[in-house]
């Protein structure tokens, strides 16, 4: 039999992509298809499939390897009617993978394996699996289920894919706190020699640059979802029976037939009563991420995770900052040692922070947003540029019509599901924010892997020893597991390890000595609970 070199196909302007899996080995026979390799390069992987049928006579790379288009992979040995017979090598664009927890990679397959979407019958659109939503965890469900042989339609509301990450959350804020970290950095080199001079700050190119980051994401994402053989729909879904679904279209009303579907519809900022939301000094965490314009002084309402982050921003970019919290810590939850730097740090840097504080009243006026406080060590009232209101997100699950499926909602709009993450209708599942917290895009991603495994019939479940969250403000803030107060409040006997960053050489000669790493054991038995750094 002939011997045949596969080599790495056009996947695009990329080179030096790693090779993360070696899918096959010597002696081991593979049908047209079947996937050899999987590279990676950024955020994109790709399986590389192989174009003939025969037996692996060699594997030309190894875990770690760095390729470009041309270098072998395999060698082959084919007979000569399967080489008379095969389709030429595909050409490959690097599929976006989502952020999957856990460092578990989604599958990707080329546009020739994916199936088709929806069907047409009675001039109703009928699909086998229907994801309500496109974030994270919904596009990963989505893909994942047309990677198993699904028919897969994704409804969204929006122009784009990506949800709230993508588009108005996650990606857009680390691009803008990239350009924080930097603009700091610079600034404390002034006391170590190093004088670059006051910036320039150009916001319209700041926000080309965000807009320029996420554009890439969400259009890498339309290009899978074709490649995938996903049919998306630009709708509002909402349920009508357990089966169908309203979806209201830019160009009308039409119904949706399906045999199984995946909630994902996310969540939502949360509005204060009283606060004057229509005037535009008043943000919340999606118009923030416009800058519009960088106000003299900013007020931020909440102290939580995403409130910090654009403290953060606004603060780097020039704006006073204050934030108050009616809770009374900032970042509750966080473990208070993991905490005590960034308090510091955010306390020298911000003109106030409040604590245990009300926000009574609030009023726009020519000259500013006047807000009156209640709380020890707050002023009566202070008035401000701009206001940021951060309190939260809610579920949408009040949104949906999920009554109408006999889908249960609990009394917050959270959507209760097992570990399959079936609802208590079983061909209805959902993932992500509308299930619970954490709210975090990396839970959404896995959880919608698991549900499509779930309904493909895969022994799937999403039962994670620790969830991992991090805040990137500055310092950055991460921990998993348990803390050391949750787990003492769990009657647990635990030991405790911490090392502080003023002993880090490292941490010295950056000038950023006031971190630490703790991690927490159980004493009986030496296993790690939590970690935090």
């Amino acid at each position: 039999m002939p011997s045949v070199t596969i080599p790495v196909p056009d996947i695009g302007e990329f080179e030096d992509v790693e090779v993360i899996e070696v899918l096959v080995e010597v002696g081991q026979r593979v049908a047209r298809e079947d996937s050899l390799v999987t590279l990676e390069s950024d955020k994109a992987s790709v399986e590389i499939p192989s174009p003939h049928a025969g037996v692996v006579e060699a594997v030309s790379v190894s875990l770690g390897d760095l390729v470009s288009e041309g270098a072998a992979l395999v060698i082959l040995e084919v007979d000569a009617a399967e080489l008379e017979t095969a389709a030429p090598a595909p050409t490959l664009a690097p599929q976006q993978r989502a952020p999957a927890a856990n460092g578990a990679p989604d599958t990707a397959t080329t546009a020739a394996s994916a199936p088709a979407a929806a069907q047409r019958s009675g001039g109703e659109r009928h699909a086998e699996v229907v994801v309500l939503g496109a974030g994270p965890g919904g596009y990963t469900a989505a893909f994942r289920a047309a990677d198993l042989g699904k028919r897969v339609v994704l409804v969204e509301r929006y122009p784009t894919l990506g949800g709230v990450c993508l588009n108005v959350g996650c990606i857009p804020s680390k691009a803008l706190l990239h350009i924080a970290g930097v603009m700091d950095e610079v600034d404390a080199l002034r006391e170590q020699g190093v004088d670059y001079g006051a910036p320039s700050i150009d916001l319209g190119r700041i926000r080309s640059h965000k807009d320029g980051v996420v554009g890439t994401l969400t259009g890498g994402l339309a290009k899978l979802a074709k490649q995938r053989g996903v049919e998306v729909l630009r709708a509002t879904g909402r349920f009508e029976t357990p089966n169908t679904m309203e979806l209201e279209r830019p160009d009308g009303v039409e119904r949706l037939r399906f045999d199984t579907a995946i909630i994902a519809a996310g969540s939502r900022n949360v509005e204060l009563p009283g606060i004057p939301h229509d005037d535009p000094r008043v943000m919340d965490s999606t118009s923030a991420l416009e800058l519009q314009e960088i106000p003299g002084r900013l007020l931020v309402v909440g102290g939580g995770i995403i409130g910090l982050e654009m403290a953060t921003v606004y603060h780097a970019l020039g704006a006073r900052v204050s934030v108050v919290e009616l809770l009374d810590d900032l970042m509750t939850g966080v473990d208070p040692d993991l905490l005590r730097p960034l308090k510091r740090r955010l306390t020298r840097r911000y003109e106030a922070i409040y604590t245990g504080t009300k926000v009574t009243d609030m009023k726009a006026e020519t000259e500013g947003i006047r807000v009156s406080f209640e709380g020890e060590g707050a002023p009566a009232e202070d008035r401000f540029d701009a206001v940021l209101v951060a309190v939260g997100r809610t579920p949408n699950g009040d949104r949906i019509q999920a009554e109408r499926a006999g889908v249960v909602c609990d009394e917050r709009g959270f959507i209760p599901v097992d570990a399959r993450r079936r609802t208590n209708v079983p061909h209805i599942y959902a993932i992500g924010d509308i299930t619970g917290g954490p709210l975090l895009a990396h839970k959404a991603t896995h959880e919608g892997k698991t549900a499509a495994e779930a309904i493909a019939g895969l022994p799937a479940a999403f039962d994670p020893k620790a969830i991992p969250s991090v805040a990137y403000t500055d310092p950055e803030v991460a921990w998993m597991g348990e803390s050391e107060a949750e787990a003492k409040a769990a009657g647990r006997e635990v030991d405790v390890a911490k090392f502080p960053w003023a002993a880090s050489g490292r941490a010295l000669g950056v000038g950023r000595a006031e971190g630490l790493t703790k991690l927490v054991f159980e004493r009986e038995s030496g296993r790690l609970l939590g970690a935090g750094i």
